[in-house]
């Protein structure tokens, strides 16, 4: 170990702190280096393609490898030298054409990268994950997971590998996989189990009162839940899954391999001022007002963190309609087959003017209250925010109201073409320890940034500051100091938009 200069009594107060899954010198080193979580620049940048080629990445810190997965023009994963963070070089690309599926994902763990594949002849057969050696690239194994693994990721002590099986239905809806979790137990050869959500259809009527939304032809439950994210805790015992189209988390014991509960989200009101929201593209301005519209949280990524002692998660609650040529969820306001229930909204001729709420998209299988065939409540898609939950009890801790689209209006970049939509979007959060302190961080998809928070506590968190990204950032990867090839932490942001990796840096204090 490097000489650096601690008293005894201080390693011993650092050794208390290190995790299973950090080395002491790790340990010391995160401590030791004391950076300005709030002066991230970008340092590096490398474009790898054309629309669709910077999706997910993945640091191996054996290698110094970065590895993006590719589907702009090929399928495959690129493979970028970053030993030197200011000048990244691809060196590789590893072909996916002969495993028969297309990638949608990839993680890393001590010279190992994992590659979650959807089947190429029909997404709606079993996918699998496929275990390279990041040294050269050879195949460890082959594991065969659920439909359409959307998200791969190893746990902290590399245990297991998971991933979320969405199991999104074919055009006519006339196949629909369910959707469900693949457990991967590494040192046991590989072994998988694979959860369905079926033993939780009993709690159907509790759940939606709560904001759950299960909406499809058939109304199969198992069928129609679409696992979408993962995060797993620091100790490698639990996860939490986003069910983004359900409006809902669920909640997984990784020893027991059993899913233990699902947290239905519930609903934000945009009529709230601290909540008011950009609500038309056609109007010509950026203003925020209240509206008469709640929205479902619907998230997309997912990160945990925990604060004495207590386990929290963190999602991008971006929302998502469904979409099929035999089944679509989505109206505009201002569409005819909406109408209005002309006591709730007795000036629904104004507010369908595209200028007022007409353009803004709502959930067309909902918020008819009363059966009459009108529309009594107006349901959004997204929260366009991120939320702090409780990873117990699942219930909210912290919500960021409106606070993205203002800071990237404040910032220049918000996208008023997007007002109908989603805002800003949030697409992706990730939470990491920067010395004592907890560190969020937040891509906006439609306004290319990714914003920076203090949430240490995480009943108040602290803005810090804006990064531009590339066009359309996908995925945020965080690599801590004591991983990074020069021992600083460094951001990763791939944007699929424009094909395009950036790296940021933070300096020190």
């Amino acid at each position: 170990m490097k000489n650096y200069g601690l008293t005894v009594l201080a390693a011993i107060c650092l050794l208390s702190s290190c995790t299973k899954n950090e080395s002491i010198e790790d340990a010391i080193l995160e401590q030791l280096i004391d950076e300005n979580p709030a002066s991230f620049k970008e340092i590096g940048s490398i474009t790898i393609g054309a629309e669709g080629a910077a999706e997910i990445s993945a640091y191996d810190a054996v290698s110094k490898k970065l590895f993006t997965v590719n589907n702009s023009d090929t399928n495959g994963i690129d493979v970028v030298d970053l030993s030197d963070p200011s000048n990244p070089k691809w060196i590789a690309k590893i072909d996916l054409t002969p495993f028969n599926g297309a990638s949608n994902s990839v993680a890393t763990y001590q010279g190992k990268l994992a590659v979650a594949l959807e089947a190429t002849s029909s997404k709606q057969d079993l996918g699998k994950v496929v275990v390279f050696d990041t040294a050269n690239y050879s195949v460890i194994k082959e594991i065969t997971v659920g439909a359409l693994p959307d998200m791969v990721t190893f746990s902290p002590d590399g245990k297991w590998i998971m991933t979320a099986n969405e199991g999104e239905p074919n055009s006519d809806y006339s196949v629909d996989p369910e959707g469900t979790v693949s457990i991967i137990d590494v040192a046991n050869n590989y072994a998988v189990t694979t959860l369905n959500f079926s033993n939780f259809s009993s709690q159907l009527t509790t759940l939606k009162a709560g904001g759950f939304k299960i909406s499809s032809p058939t109304n199969d439950f198992a069928k129609d839940i679409e696992p979408e994210y993962i995060t797993i805790a620091a100790d490698s015992k639990t996860a939490w899954v986003t069910l983004q189209e359900n409006n809902g988390v669920a909640k997984v014991d990784l020893l027991a391999k059993k899913i233990t509960a699902i947290f239905p989200l519930g609903y934000k009101d945009f009529s709230l001022a601290e909540n008011a929201i950009d609500i038309s593209d056609k109007d010509d301005q950026i203003v925020f007002n209240p509206w008469n519209v709640k929205g479902m949280f619907m998230p997309d990524a997912i990160s945990s963190f925990e604060v004495n002692n207590v386990a929290y998660f963190v999602t991008a609650n971006e929302g998502d309609a469904r979409e099929y040529d035999n089944y679509v969820d989505v109206s505009r306001i201002g569409s005819s087959s909406v109408i209005l229930d002309p006591v709730k909204f007795p000036n629904a001729l104004a507010l369908k003017d595209n200028a007022k709420m007409g353009r803004l998209n709502i959930v067309n299988k909902m918020g008819d209250t009363d059966g009459d065939g009108d529309i009594d409540e107006l349901v959004s898609f997204g929260g366009r925010s991120f939320s702090i939950w409780n990873g117990t009890t699942g219930k909210m801790v912290f919500d960021s109201k409106n606070e993205l689209d203002k800071k990237a209006h404040d910032f220049g970049t918000y996208d008023d073409k997007r007002s109908d939509d989603k805002g800003a979007e949030p697409e992706a959060v990730v939470v990491a320890k920067m010395g004592s302190k907890s560190i969020l961080f937040v891509g906006l998809e439609r306004t290319d940034n990714c914003m920076v928070y203090d949430v240490t506590n995480p009943n108040a968190p602290k803005y810090l500051q804006t990064l531009k990204t590339g066009d359309a950032p996908e995925g945020l990867l965080f690599i801590p100091a004591s991983q990074s090839p020069n021992k600083r932490s460094l951001v990763v942001v791939s944007s699929e938009g424009d094909g395009t990796i950036k790296i940021y840096q933070p300096d020190r204090n």
